[in-house]
């Protein structure tokens, strides 16, 4: 299949260093996991280049991962905020979203869309399907584009690692069960971009995560 026009932009945002997407194709635009502190590179991307934002993807609900949010749609008031359903709650309180851990009280505006594992989602001309990687929140989300073999997982899966499960919501059964059940059945291929840290591949995690080899029972 012929690879679709897709960019992706990457920029590291905020003191805990999550991982920001800015996804473009055929003149539109998502940003991913918008976190605080925009570099400057990432605010000259959005204005030299005249790109409007028209939505805004959250892989889950935690504070350092929402930070942006406000500020974007400051800038981009129609861009429509997408958020699973089951970690909708924390965008609008401080407490859940676990920002308070950090002496902060981070929240963001409400969801505008709430989505939910199967749901379809479209950047220009690339097509996206929401897979369902709750366990480090209850409602953790990654996006999946086959056309163009990627896969953003949030904090579900990381280069050599998985989300952290020993706080609220957390669950490891659960996200372990979520990581072998829909991302590693997509093919070895597939470049990982996580919430945190560096790039990879289903492959690669496959072989080589030594979490994925926890018993899941």
């Amino acid at each position: 299949m012929m690879a679709m026009s897709l960019t992706i932009d990457t920029f590291v945002t905020g003191p805990l260093e999550v991982n920001t997407y800015v996804l473009r194709s055929r003149g539109k635009c998502s940003v991913v996991d918008p976190g605080s502190m925009f570099p400057d590179r990432l605010t000259h991307l959005l204005t030299d280049e005249r790109i409007v934002v028209g939505q805004i993807w959250l892989t889950h609900g935690h504070g350092d991962h929402i930070a942006g949010v406000g500020m974007l749609k400051k800038m981009f008031p129609a861009a429509a905020v997408h958020c699973s359903a089951g970690d909708a709650e924390m965008l609008t309180d401080a407490e859940k979203n676990l920002s308070t851990w950090y002496n902060l009280r981070i929240t963001a505006p409400p969801a505008d869309v709430l989505i939910r594992p199967g749901d379809p989602l479209t950047v220009g001309d690339t097509t996206w399907q929401v897979l369902a990687t709750g366990g480090h929140t209850l409602g953790g989300i990654s996006f999946y584009c086959p056309a163009e073999s990627v896969v953003l997982t949030g904090d579900a899966l990381f280069a050599g690692g998985i989300g952290k499960t020993e706080i609220p919501g957390g669950d490891l059964a659960c996200l372990l069960g979520n990581i072998h059940g829909k991302l590693m059945r997509l093919p070895d291929d597939t470049r990982v971009l996580p919430g945190h840290g560096p790039e990879s591949t289903i492959g690669n995690e496959r072989r080589n995560n030594s979490f994925l080899r926890i018993p899941t029972v």
